[in-house]
């Protein structure tokens, strides 16, 4: 081997040699994660696998679970589809039943999504009306809060609901506790047809306040369908109830004989704390009528005849409320004048 062959070799070797660094090394980023280690298997501790899917019960109450409580207005969609689908079924797949379905998703009448409220008005729907009328009350308490809620879109949604429910249990509605005057006091806010600020300050008996946060574009169409909610729910309130039949005996039984059930005489209040007006239940078409004439009948008169000025939807949609108050207070001795 000759000389010349030697030196380009050596140049070789030291050419590969590891240069030594001079100064200070880079710093290492916080989330540096060393992977130069090797290993022949991956322990993850606290996993199962299994060959068997999720029973339907426990599949069917954690989307309940996750339609009340997720965050996300895309699970919470989700979910509610998933429960329609079940409850929807023929035949129907429900095992918490429908008064642990209401008692979870009532809230969600006042969701801020669109999606979230429109689906589940579908579940709604698809629960058995029989199952539905016990729970009236608990209903109302949360479509009464959406009918005043400062968002439109809300207000117009609940309306919806409110519809479904004067479908499914319409005497109950309107004779449950609380029913009837806390339910038109709701209308009145909405509507701005405030009987307590007619009486009180002598003003025409309705104020602004709708057309003031309803806005200009959306203000008509959501005033039209405010009046026709109305105008739905006092048509149930005021339908002639179906006569007795007549017993000639039952005048003398009325009269003659000892009364079965505990405490008869409860209707007279005459050791009872002071009566909740507004919380009060009003079974029959009479003292419904005669509760309306003596706290909104004026205000809705006047309010009803300003929304008639207005023509298009609104004006048709106060021109049914009209007819509705005539059918409805006709036969009232105590009607006066609209």
């Amino acid at each position: 081997m000759g000389a010349s062959t030697k030196r380009k070799k050596e140049k070789q070797k030291d050419f590969q040699k590891p240069k030594l660094k001079v100064g200070k090394t880079k710093a290492k980023t916080s989330n540096f994660t060393d992977t130069s280690f090797k290993s022949k298997a991956i322990v993850v501790n606290q996993q199962s696998l299994s060959a068997d899917a999720p029973h339907p019960a426990e599949q069917f109450k954690h989307n309940l679970s996750l339609a009340s409580t997720s965050r996300s207005d895309t699970q919470r969609r989700e979910s509610l589809s998933y429960l329609t689908s079940r409850v929807s079924a023929k035949p129907s797949y429900n095992p918490v039943g429908t008064s642990t379905i209401l008692t979870k998703l009532l809230p969600l009448v006042s969701d801020g999504s669109s999606h979230v409220r429109s689906q589940l008005l579908e579940l709604f729907r698809g629960l058995p009306p029989s199952e539905v009328r016990p729970h009236v009350e608990k209903a109302l308490m949360y479509i009464r809060a959406g009918m005043t809620h400062l968002s439109v879109d809300i207000r117009s949604d609940t309306l919806n609901v409110m519809d479904w429910l004067l479908d499914v249990a319409g005497d109950e509605t309107v004779s449950c506790p609380g029913g009837w005057m806390k339910t038109l006091n709701s209308f009145s806010a909405m509507l701005g047809w405030n009987p307590s600020i007619s009486s009180a300050t002598g003003s025409k008996g309705w104020t602004s306040a709708s057309k003031a946060t309803l806005g200009a574009v959306k203000g008509g169409q959501a005033q039209a369908r405010q009046i026709q909610g109305l105008v739905k729910f006092l048509r149930i309130g005021f339908k002639p109830e179906d006569p007795t039949p007549y017993k000639p005996q039952a005048y003398w039984d009325n009269i003659y004989r000892l009364p079965r059930r505990p405490n008869p005489f409860s209707y007279l209040n005459l050791f009872g704390p002071a009566r909740d007006e507004e919380g009060e239940m009003y079974p029959d078409r009479e003292s419904r009528q005669i509760i309306f004439h003596s706290r909104w009948s004026d205000a809705i008169a006047k309010g009803m005849e300003e929304a008639k000025k207005e023509g298009g939807a609104v004006g048709r949609a106060a021109a049914s409320l009209d007819q509705v108050l005539k059918n409805g207070l006709g036969d009232s001795n105590r009607q006066s004048e609209l």
